[in-house]
């Protein structure tokens, strides 16, 4: 690994700096349809580690807690549910800015039409407390979880359900109030979709191409829905998507290889985006990887790779933001970035080489207005389980301490000089 470049370090004022978490892969103590799935499958994920994880590099670090059926099981993580005040101190200590958590369903409503009034009082403490810290909360409403009862009546799948998420959000929104301003309504849809109804990897694990194609498109309405009781509620919001987007690019001049690139292109980023674009006031970015496509396939280099066997070209973040403000001229938010690292070998090289594609972009005229790291603590990587650490701090499962990694610790400087703070 080469030496860290340094980082340009000139950004817009009020940029947000920060990072962020989801409900389920921290907070512990959960019951929704994961939990439920997880209970059912850890033997099976413990059968099948070796055969699908074997060639990955970090193997046999990693294999020992790969056979583990605890794995696989969230049970209470780091119980950032208890001990948020901890990990708001870390953002602190990093001198950030700006936090993205969401909003877990089933703790609000667990029963159709019955509100939790103790969890809703959380989610409210919980933003005060971001506040009273002068750190911009960014609220994300679906990241991959649904309350059991939702999912029993098939989720996603049926256009009917989406007015229980709307409601839903119209509930959660109303109670936070003008202490929110920053709204994600889907994290990541065409994800959520392919890995619980075309890979099979996530509840329910069916696979169904018809169903996959609708839940894409009832997330696209759920997200029209949803950005228009918000705005009803008060035009100071500002509502996005979080959109995973890969950059696809031809590996030589070949007419097949452009054409493939441009088809997965607008797959992947174009054809959702253009469906919730009207009712979006920005748009948020989740970026990880490039794709080099020649003839119709995805060749990577896979010079370097994380701990997930995920091909790492972080400069390439320039290009994924250039071409979506260069097609929807909006401002950007990137509101996940990030790698697994259990070893922090490559992190900060990673974050350095990001923040230069982020400075260039810039340069170039998009309008980016935040950068939210993946994620502030050790997180449930879904259906990887523990093993995998994307975060700045490190989690020990066994006792909760949080220790910001030496990576987290040198963005902090970085930060505290870019801010002046």
């Amino acid at each position: 690994m080469n030496k860290p470049t340094k980082p340009i370090l000139e950004f817009p004022k009020r940029f947000l700096w920060g990072a962020a978490t989801a409900a389920h892969q921290v907070e512990g103590g959960n019951h929704n349809q994961w939990t439920v799935w997880e209970l059912e499958n850890a033997k099976a994920k413990v059968a099948q580690a070796e055969y699908h994880l074997n060639d990955y590099v970090s193997w046999e670090r990693i294999k020992d807690q790969a056979k583990d059926p605890d794995n696989y099981v969230s049970g209470e993580l780091g119980d950032h549910y208890n001990r948020y005040e901890e990990d708001f101190d870390l953002l602190e200590k990093m001198h950030m800015n700006a936090y993205r958590f969401s909003i877990e369903w089933s703790r609000i409503e667990p029963e159709e039409g019955r509100w939790d009034a103790e969890a809703v009082t959380h989610y409210k403490e919980y933003v005060a407390r971001l506040k009273k810290k002068n750190i911009e909360p960014i609220v994300t409403l679906f990241h991959f979880t649904l309350p059991v009862w939702f999912a029993q009546k098939g989720g996603f799948t049926k256009r009917s359900n989406v007015k229980y998420f709307t409601r839903f959000t119209e509930k959660i929104i109303s109670e936070l109030g003008t202490d929110v301003r920053l709204i994600i309504t889907i994290n990541e849809p065409e994800v959520y979709a392919t890995e619980s109804y075309y890979h099979q990897t996530w509840p329910p694990a069916v696979y169904n191409r018809y169903k996959w194609w609708r839940v894409i498109n009832n997330l696209a309405y759920a997200h029209r829905q949803s950005a228009k009781v918000i705005h009803r509620l008060n035009r100071r919001y500002k509502v996005s998507i979080a959109k995973n987007s890969n950059f696809f690019y031809p590996g030589d001049n070949a007419w097949l290889s452009r054409l493939s690139a441009a088809v997965m292109q607008y797959t992947q980023d174009d054809y959702f985006i253009k469906k919730v674009i009207k009712h979006c006031d920005f748009l948020g970015v989740n970026y990880y990887f490039s794709n080099r496509v020649y003839g119709y396939r995805i060749h990577n280099p896979d010079q370097q790779l994380s701990d997930l066997n995920w091909d790492l070209h972080p400069a390439d973040i320039q290009y994924a933001l250039e071409r979506l403000h260069g097609k929807y001229n909006i401002p950007i938010i990137i509101t996940e970035n990030g790698l697994a690292d259990a070893d922090d070998s490559r992190r900060q090289w990673w974050i350095t080489q990001t923040l230069i594609g982020m400075q260039k972009a810039i340069a170039n005229g998009v309008q980016l207005q935040g950068y939210l790291h993946w994620s502030l603590i050790d997180n449930f990587e879904w259906a990887s389980g523990k093993w995998p650490r994307f975060g700045l701090a490190a989690v020990d499962y066994a006792t909760g301490a949080r220790m910001l990694r030496p990576s987290a610790r040198w963005f902090g400087r970085v930060i505290k000089k870019i801010r002046g703070v």
